[in-house]
């Protein structure tokens, strides 16, 4: 697969905080590489930087120093800043900050209109993203009447509808109750894995990490950790000490571990688990 996000060398500082004080870092010599149809998870508490880190992808902010390039396009590049943006898609927290039309196929349309794409062309691509986000039943409805899951996969579709080659979602889940993340998790691996869709998403939801192929860890603006899944949970002391959690069977897999039981560590599933306990015995 080739690269398709460089992150060379990344700082950024904002001009000044609230009370105006100058300045205030926030990333430091982020380097970093996402292939092209990758699943990947950046993970973080509050303040950690990953929100920054995602703005920069689609040219939100610029690096203060260094040079992040999509698809070969360096985002400083005014001149390209159209282009990132329609290849790389954004969803945010809230999708109520997302939905501007009163029917769902209307608000899946808006995006691919302002491209200026053919009509016949928009519309054979809100039938497609609708479809692709299970949301075609529901297409003549108003997105007020939907649940926050539902709400949450029409914003997704209207990323799709513009064919980005990847789609950021920063903390996508975070407003969802269980249900609702479930759907957007599922339909997000969905389009990874059928449309070949690169996908980042930036969660502090230990559980909606665990199919990435590759997962980020963020800790006071810099790059603290990279590697798939197992990597990653296998270091639950290191992950616990930067104020995050693992996933809950993880930390079970764990405790068993330290208390004398010889079982993997960074352990993924219930079913993994059992066998493990099962091959100690």
């Amino acid at each position: 697969m080739d690269e398709l996000i460089q992150f060379q060398h990344v700082s950024f500082e904002y001009a000044s905080d609230e009370e105006g004080k100058l300045p205030v870092p926030v990333l430091h010599e982020v380097e970093l590489a996402i292939q092209q149809g990758a699943f990947v998870a950046v993970l973080g508490h509050n303040g950690s930087g990953k929100s920054s880190l995602a703005k920069h992808i689609n040219a939100l902010l610029a690096p203060t120093e260094g040079t992040v390039f999509l698809d070969g396009m360096d985002t400083k590049d005014q001149k390209l800043l159209w282009d990132i943006r329609q290849n790389a898609g954004m969803v945010f927290q809230n999708p109520d900050n997302q939905i501007v039309a009163t029917m769902v196929e209307e608000d899946v349309a808006f995006g691919p209109e302002n491209l200026k794409v053919p009509t016949a062309e928009i519309w054979k691509r809100v039938e497609k993203a609708l479809g692709a986000v299970g949301m075609t039943k529901y297409r003549h409805k108003s997105p007020l009447k939907l649940s926050g899951g539902q709400k949450q996969r029409v914003a997704i579709a209207g990323i799709i509808a513009m064919e980005p080659q990847c789609i950021v979602l920063d903390e996508p889940t975070a407003m969802l109750d269980p249900v609702g993340r479930k759907e957007v998790i599922e339909t997000l691996h969905a389009l990874n894995k059928e449309k070949n869709i690169t996908i980042i998403l930036i969660t502090h939801h230990m559980n909606e990490v665990i199919g990435a192929d590759k997962v980020f860890v963020m800790d006071d603006g810099k790059l603290i950790m990279e590697g798939n899944p197992r990597e990653i949970f296998s270091k639950v002391d290191e992950i616990k000490k930067i104020g995050l959690e693992v996933p809950q069977v993880t930390e079970l897999g764990h405790l068993l571990r330290t208390s004398g039981l010889n079982i993997n560590e960074g352990i993924l599933s219930i079913d993994e688990l059992v066998n493990e306990i099962k091959k100690a015995k």
